[in-house]
This record gives structure tokens, C-alpha cells and sequence, in this order.
């Protein structure tokens, strides 16, 4: 049976968040407060000079990453006080081991965060800075499901942001990001552990487009919290895409057919295919060229569009997680095509792969 890990509905009881300055100082330490994070991360920063100059791609890399490295360290701070404070729902009997275990993780993504704003002051280009965060989990197992789920989305997100530091001559980038994906590939190892899930997925994580990562970050931040415009990010914002009734969907692994929704309405590139039902919904997986498959079921209400399509896991061994895109075009050579076709997306898949 399928599960979902939250709905729409329960966004309307969330716990609220923001990064804010506590004992070590973050996200503006001191120096004796820099050495204090580093000892709680088991590291110190990068110790080569940033560049003093990045390309357009390489900025707008760097600014998904520090926008993304903020929201984590809200999300687990907010985690860690909840599980050390006994709150209902986080109670466990190895409180002390996960107490260690998401202190450092914390202290990791704040030495994360410092060292992608870092870099883009030492660029002067525009740094982004904290919002104001909403988290869709009420309960220990659902915050590590959505923990695992939203850093498998970074670590596609971070291969292309690779790319595009090859193409800008960044190799001090690409080493340091690259260990990064390592990092953040350990997190989500003990994550999927911790869920009773076989720790390594699959052979080769799934890609995720920039804006893909970016629209998605959207549904954890609290509409007109953040202290700058969005727009100063260089990315589109798709409108989401629910599966199975919620934004993601833990599935079992076998062929089936998946519920779709979108509401549109507020997108000038969907106005001229809505009433349409020629579309398809587009599957990232893997390293795997774009798979698509043709929509059934299809209904509109003004701008709202429900539909169903086959997800075809045998064919295409889609173990652990996959993205999903509601497109206009169904043939793509790259993920990143996938995007210039997209009405509504990410859609986040997960399937169980279990001990």
C-alpha cells in the first residue's frame, strides 16, 4: 500500500523555524566561535582561499547551495531540540546517541552554510541569508524519512552544480564540493539505516536540475519570510507537483499507478495548455536518460489539473528515489531538458527498498 510521508493538509500545524544566532554565534560566529562549530563537526573549514571572482553559473550554484545549507541547519536544530527535549512523537531510547548523532550533523551543515556564503562575499555576489522555515513533520521517523529524502535531492543538485564549476575553471570548487557529496552521502546512509532501509540505494543517485532543487526548497520556507527577493536567485520556481496526495510519496518497489496533482494557475508557461490532456509526467532515476509516460485520468478545475500515469519500476530498476515532472514534451536527452518542457515539478519518489 502506498504511504504518504506528509500532505498538503497538514502543512496547516507545522512547527516553525528560523536560523538564528545561539551559543556558537551561527550564522555570523567569531573566530573562537568558528573553532567551537569545527569541533562539534569533527572539521574546520576549507583552507584554501576562495576565488575572488565566479561566473553567472557558478554564483547561482553556490546561492541554491547556502539557501539550501541554511534551511538544513533550521531543520536540525529544530530536530535536535525536539528529540533532546522528549517532545511528543521524538521520544527514543538511544536519546543520547541521536543527541551526538544530529549535534554533529548540525555543526556539518553549519560549516556548510559558512563556507558557501563565504564564498560568495569573497565574490561579492549577493549572499542569501535565513528565512523562516516550516517543517511537515510531527514525529521522529517522519523527520528522518523527509531528512533522507530532501538530501537526496542535494545530492543531485550538487552534481550539477560539479558541471558547472568544470565549465567555469573552478577545480578548488569542484574538490570541495565533491567532498561534500561524500559528506552528506554518510548522513543519509545512517538515514536509511535508521529507516530500515538497505543504507546504499542504488548505483547512481539520481540528478536533480537546479530549479528542480529550488522549487522544491520552496515548500519548507514560509511564503514572504525571507529578508531579500527570491528573484535574486537566478532560478524558476515550478509550481508543485503532489503524488499520491502529498508532496512526496513513499512507494513499494513494483510496477503501479500513481495519482498526480498541480495547481497551475499562477504560471504564465502552463496558461496555454491548460484544458490539455496531451501531457506527460516525466521520471528522472538514476543516471538514466528522462523517461516518459503518456497521462490518463486527466481533469481540470480552472488551473487545477489532477491525473494518473504508470510507474514503470520494473523496466527502469527505479530503486530509492526519483523525481517526477509534468511536461509538454515527452523525449529528452538530460535531465536539464526535462526543465524547458516542465508545467509543474518536482514530484518526490521514494521507494522502499527495506532490510
Amino acid at each position: 500500500m502506498v504511504s504518504r510521508l506528509f500532505t498538503l493538509s497538514a502543512l496547516l500545524g507545522l512547527a516553525i523555524g528560523a536560523v538564528i544566532p545561539n551559543n556558537n554565534g551561527f550564522p555570523t560566529p567569531n573566530d573562537q566561535q568558528k573553532l567551537q562549530i569545527a569541533q562539534e563537526a569533527g572539521g574546520l573549514l576549507p583552507g584554501s582561499p576562495p576565488p575572488d571572482s565566479l561566473g553567472a553559473g557558478s554564483i547561482t550554484a553556490f546561492q541554491l547551495i547556502a539557501f539550501n545549507e541554511l534551511f538544513e541547519t533550521a531543520y536540525f536544530s529544530s530536530l535536535l531540540h525536539n528529540i533532546t527535549s522528549g517532545a511528543p512523537g521524538y521520544e527514543a531510547e538511544n536519546t543520547d546517541e541521536l543527541a551526538k548523532i544530529f549535534s554533529t550533523v548540525l555543526a556539518q551543515e553549519e560549516q556548510h552554510a559558512l563556507a558557501a556564503v563565504s564564498t560568495l562575499k569573497a565574490a561579492n555576489a549577493f549572499a542569501p541569508s535565513a528565512c523562516q522555515y516550516q517543517f511537515p513533520v510531527s514525529n521522529l521517523k517522519d523527520a528522518v524519512n523527509l531528512a533522507e529524502t530532501f538530501t537526496a535531492v542535494v545530492l543531485g543538485a550538487l552534481q550539477g552544480a560539479n558541471v558547472i564549476f568544470s565549465q567555469d575553471k573552478q577545480t578548488g570548487a569542484v574538490q570541495t564540493v565533491s567532498s561534500v557529496i561524500g559528506q552528506e552521502g554518510e548522513q543519509n546512509g545512517f538515514y536509511r539505516v535508521f529507516l530500515d532501509k538497505v543504507p546504499s540505494e542504488s548505483p547512481f543517485l539520481t540528478t536533480v536540475p537546479a530549479p528542480f532543487a529550488w522549487s522544491a526548497l520552496q515548500a519548507f520556507v514560509v511564503p514572504d519570510s525571507c529578508p531579500f527577493p527570491l528573484s535574486n536567485i537566478n532560478l524558476p520556481i515550478f509550481p508543485a507537483l503532489e503524488v499520491n496526495g502529498g508532496a512526496i510519496a513513499s512507494v513499494e518497489p513494483r510496477d503501479q499507478t500513481l495519482s498526480f496533482s498541480a495547481d497551475v494557475s499562477g504560471s504564465e508557461a502552463a496558461k496555454a495548455y491548460i484544458g490539455r490532456d496531451n501531457l506527460f509526467a516525466t521520471y528522472t532515476t538514476g543516471q538514466q536518460l528522462p523517461i516518459s509516460v503518456a497521462i490518463t485520468n486527466v481533469e481540470w478545475s480552472g488551473g487545477r489539473i489532477s491525473f494518473q500515469a504508470p510507474f514503470p519500476f520494473s523496466k527502469f530498476v527505479m530503486q530509492g528515489f526519483s523525481h517526477v515532472a509534468l511536461t509538454t514534451g515527452d523525449t529528452f536527452d538530460s535531465a536539464d531538458a526535462v526543465v524547458q518542457s516542465a508545467l509543474a515539478a518536482p514530484g518526490l519518489i521514494q521507494v522502499n527498498n527495506r532490510l
